[in-house]
């Protein structure tokens, strides 16, 4: 293709991504929507403008590699130890609960065994691309939820690389057992030798370039291909090396300066991706199979939530923490694609099942989106309905011990609480920490730290706990839904203490001096450490806390 002509068609593509951004992002709704629906209509069923489907492909994959890579260089371990359990029992358990489900409901459907078995494992998997940039761009990637979304994220891409090198391993002649060896023989050894590549050879060449923002930009991403490259060539995926190749970095300390140099690469190439999915639905196969595709996407968004909220609920958790979480997985992965298309080549099922996932992932990526980014308020309205499996009060217990209402509550112990909490003890007051994590509190139990297991946005609760009659109110939850939840409570009882909460944006904090609020921390401005400066230096004296205010909004 002449390259005025390839320019042309990438021209009129994101002219018409950026027109529907314009709409989408008028109603408030993840720009996600707007590159899928660019797609669909870019795509062969309506305007035919996406003629360069390799060039495409490629552009794509490169946002695929760049996404994986920032995650990567976020991903702290410190934070995601204390939700491995979770993680892996809910990834495993979702999976397999899907899977069966998804089987029995292809067979009642009348496809045959293997189309429904195909279906049934292709649609148990979630996009970890689209949950980590919503939760990204939410700035929720650090909560409770998010990191055990994460976390099952990880578990879930495992199993289905699992399941792909099964499968490559059949139609080679290999058997699965061997399959498995060769990989986990392969994964110890380039484990070691990255290990030692990022310990002694990459704090020493980071120091060097990093003398040059632009030298800086060109070593990540090319350290990002190089890992990518390698893991490939061992026979693991192009997901699984980008991923390697940021954790590699993580560690450094140009970690964030190298992510804010790679996003807005990643957001553009990732916008290619979704236009890129919207292009392979083909409505004529899609209509022929429409009941099919409305049941299946009912089951993945109504299913996998229920079975997330339940497997939680059993290990413990909260289901207000159960239903953000499941809301996350609500929509097919990537993978499903790779699975339904490595299905066709074998000729185990037919070519009309990819379009068939096309519409479903479309329809369930759109809603789940339109989930994640309000589900906050969306638990509010259906918070009703989990009112029998929310968690027997042990406060009547707590009063039996004379327990006395405290001076201090602290909501939220990971990550910011743990910083306040020394200054805390300094200030020689009583006090109580809330949290409805079961680890944190196991651990808190553990190190002998007063504790209560509850929700802070359960009005009830905090009636429970007569959080109106502390002097003091802090909470580390950066969330402006819970933070707005308990100023109103707050002030609905005419609170006369210092009540300080956590939020994302300078807007936010607004909203919550608007409510009350004393101090407002904001994580991307103000860090734990500082608070616990400011909180060591003011002790409980609200006049001289509101002094800051201006100041910090400034």
């Amino acid at each position: 293709m002449p390259v005025e002509e390839l320019f042309f068609e990438i021209g009129s593509i994101l002219i018409l991504a950026a027109f529907f951004s314009l709409i989408i992002f008028r109603f408030r709704q993840p720009l996600i929507l707007a590159y899928i629906v660019t797609g669909v209509i870019a795509g062969p069923s309506i305007l035919a403008l996406t003629q360069s489907q390799d060039i495409f492909s490629v552009m794509s994959q490169i946002g695929v590699a760049f996404l994986l890579f920032t995650v990567g260089l976020g991903l702290n371990w410190r934070l995601f130890k204390d939700v491995g359990g979770i993680s892996l029992a809910t990834g495993v358990g979702q999976v397999l609960l899907s899977s069966l489900l998804g089987f029995v409901a292809a067979l009642l459907l009348g496809f045959d065994p293997i189309s429904s078995l195909y279906l049934a494992v292709a649609f148990a998997f979630s996009s970890t691309i689209i949950i980590v940039k919503l939760l990204m761009d939410k700035e929720e990637i650090d909560t409770l939820y998010g990191r055990i979304s994460v976390g099952f994220l990880i578990v879930q891409d495992f199993i289905a690389i699992l399941i792909l090198l099964g499968m490559s391993a059949v139609r080679g002649g290999a058997s699965l057992e061997q399959a498995f060896i060769d990989v986990f023989v392969k994964a110890i050894i380039l484990s070691a030798v990255l290990w030692l590549v990022a310990v002694r050879i990459i704090p020493k060449l980071l120091s060097y370039v990093a003398k040059s923002q632009e030298m800086l930009l060109i070593f990540s991403v090319a350290w990002c291909f190089l890992i990518a490259g390698i893991l490939v060539f061992f026979g693991f995926t192009m997901e699984v090396g980008a991923l390697i190749a940021g954790i590699s970095l993580s560690g450094s300390l140009y970690q964030r300066e190298i992510n804010a140099r790679i996003r807005p690469l990643r957001d553009f190439f990732l916008m290619i991706f979704f236009i890129v999915l919207g292009t392979q639905l083909h409505l004529d196969q899609a209509i022929v199979l429409i009941v099919p595709v409305i049941v299946f996407s009912l089951l993945i968004l109504i299913g996998k939530p229920i079975i997330v909220i339940a497997i939680m609920r059993i290990l413990g958790y909260h289901p207000h923490t159960g239903f953000l979480a499941g809301t996350s997985v609500a929509q097919i992965s990537e993978f499903s694609f790779i699975l339904i298309a490595a299905g066709i080549t074998s000729g185990h099922i037919q070519g009309d099942l990819l379009a068939f996932s096309t519409a479903v992932a479309l329809i369930t990526i759109a809603i789940s989106a339109f989930c994640i980014e309000n589900n906050d308020s969306i638990f509010e309205k259906v918070r009703p309905l989990f009112h029998w499996l929310e968690p027997k009060r042990t406060l009547e217990t707590e009063k039996k011990r004379n327990i006395p209402v405290v001076p201090i509550l602290l909501f939220g112990y990971h990550p910011i609480g743990s910083v306040v909490l020394p200054v805390v003890h300094s200030l020689r007051q009583q006090y109580l920490i809330v949290d409805f994590d079961p680890e944190v509190i196991r651990s808190l139990s553990a190190i002998g730290e007063p504790h209560i297991y509850g929700d802070v946005s359960d009005e009830a609760f905090l009636d429970e706990l007569e959080a109106d009659r502390a002097k003091m109110v802090i909470s580390t939850i950066p969330d402006a839904a819970v933070s707005s939840d308990l100023l109103t409570f707050l002030k609905n009882k005419s609170f006369r203490g210092v009540s300080v909460v956590t939020v994302h944006t300078e807007d936010e904090a607004r909203l919550c001096y608007e409510l009350g609020a004393t101090y407002v921390i904001v994580p991307n401005a103000l860090s734990g450490e500082k608070f616990a400066e400011i909180l060591k230096g003011n002790r409980i004296q609200k006049k001289a806390w509101t002094l800051d205010r201006k100041q910090f909004l400034r």
